[in-house]
């Protein structure tokens, strides 16, 4: 770990040694908010992102940022450990097929509204907000995957046995939650001339106000719409499983962890509100999951409950080249013949591909030592065959 102070008003400290400078400048600018405690958390995959680092994580007192959380509000991990044991790649690519014919991808929404009853309960939501107006749209919306770094992966475990992973989040629903009361935090902080610099892009709402109450009702839904979003996924591809394999497949463990979200929560002895963005919580004992690239290996965790951290660890690899730049720069060939080497059904087909090619990413290995202090390995999962949003 290393400390940075200088220009801070209070330390940032780093599970890293090659931190990007816009990431750098975004951990320096939150750890002089006048609300922040203690000191900032930076993960070991942290890059850039949106007013805070991706991979960073932030107690305040009294205050929440839209920001600080994030336009995927509750995206996250679900993993399912099953009985089987062994596959083979005809299968895997009848498997991959399935999936592709009952998950909806990228843009792509569900054709008929999903069962009410598979939704996050609206009880005590707001009016004027978000949710309500956008109820009946985001029916169609779950159970569908959505693009960028979401994906569902077929692996195979150092334990032998095969799982399923998905990575995906609130869809439409959250981006327009978050965008929603960010405007409104950027109006208010005008109104009352703060002291946060607007380039900073980190509007914040006191948790006493009616505005920051509707947020964090709204945002709490979000994270539940994000669960409920990977079950429905992961009951449609043990459908796919089951219908191949018949009596053979059962579902032994089922595992979910967010990484875009605020608690409220104790650290130090004091009551903050923990901002997590791109970074999932790892209390002692708690059961996480850390996703490598496509053509890399993931891995289950167990919480070690590092104070300094705020008891966080990584959400994944992290990008080491921004989207445009890995389409700009990468080779395919090279990145197929790559993933193509391991035996991987992967995504990586078009030059558009190339920004969620195993290269875009750091390098798992490293970002997994980098924080032994914060999680313990359990399980490490070898992609098998890939489906990308």
């Amino acid at each position: 770990m290393k400390i940075i102070s200088e220009s801070c008003k209070i330390p940032v400290k780093l599970w890293l040694d090659d931190i990007e400078e816009g990431a750098l400048n975004q951990a320096i600018n939150i750890s002089n908010l006048p609300f922040a405690f203690k000191h900032v958390a930076i993960m070991p995959d942290s890059h850039e992102g949106y007013g805070m680092p991706i991979g960073g994580v932030l107690a305040t007192k009294g205050v929440i940022i839209p920001n600080a959380v994030g336009v995927d509000i509750g995206c996250g991990m679900c993993a399912i450990k099953t009985s089987l044991k062994k596959t083979n790649k005809e299968t895997l690519k009848q498997i991959m097929k399935g999936i592709r014919e009952l998950v909806p991808l990228g843009f792509e929404h569900q054709k008929k509204m999903q069962d009410i009853s598979l939704m996050p309960s609206v009880e005590g939501l707001p009016e004027q907000g978000v949710i309500l107006r956008q109820f009946d749209k985001a029916r169609k919306q779950l159970g569908t995957l959505g693009g960028g770094n979401h994906f569902i992966e077929i692996q195979k475990g150092s334990d032998d046995h095969i799982w399923i992973m998905i990575h995906s989040g609130s869809r439409n629903l959250g981006l327009r939650v978050a965008e929603f009361y960010n405007k409104i935090a950027k109006s208010l902080n005008d109104m009352w001339f703060s002291s946060v610099q607007k380039k900073w892009d980190l509007a914040f709402l006191p948790i006493k106000t009616n505005e920051a109450k509707n947020y964090i009702a709204e945002m709490r839904y979000c994270v539940d719409f994000a669960l409920a979003n990977r079950k429905l996924m992961m009951e449609n591809v043990k459908t796919v499983f089951q219908k191949i394999y018949k009596k053979d497949f059962k579902e032994l463990d089922f595992i979910n962890i967010a990484h875009n979200y605020a608690a409220f929560e104790n650290h130090f002895d004091t009551n903050v509100i923990v901002h997590r963005k791109g970074a999932t919580s790892a209390q002692e004992g708690e059961i996480g999951i850390i996703p490598g690239s496509q053509g890399t290996k993931s891995f289950i965790v167990k919480g070690l409950g590092n104070k300094e951290s705020f008891m966080s660890c990584s959400h994944g690899a992290g990008r080491k080249l921004g989207r445009k730049r890995a389409i700009r720069e990468l080779n395919l060939e090279e990145e197929k013949k790559m993933l193509n080497a391991k035996g991987i059904i992967h995504a990586v087909r078009g030059k558009n591909d190339l920004d969620e090619a195993p290269s875009a990413y750091k390098d798992i290995d490293v970002v997994m030592e980098n924080q032994q202090d914060l999680v313990e390995i359990l399980i490490k999962l070898k992609p098998l065959a890939v489906i990308k949003g």
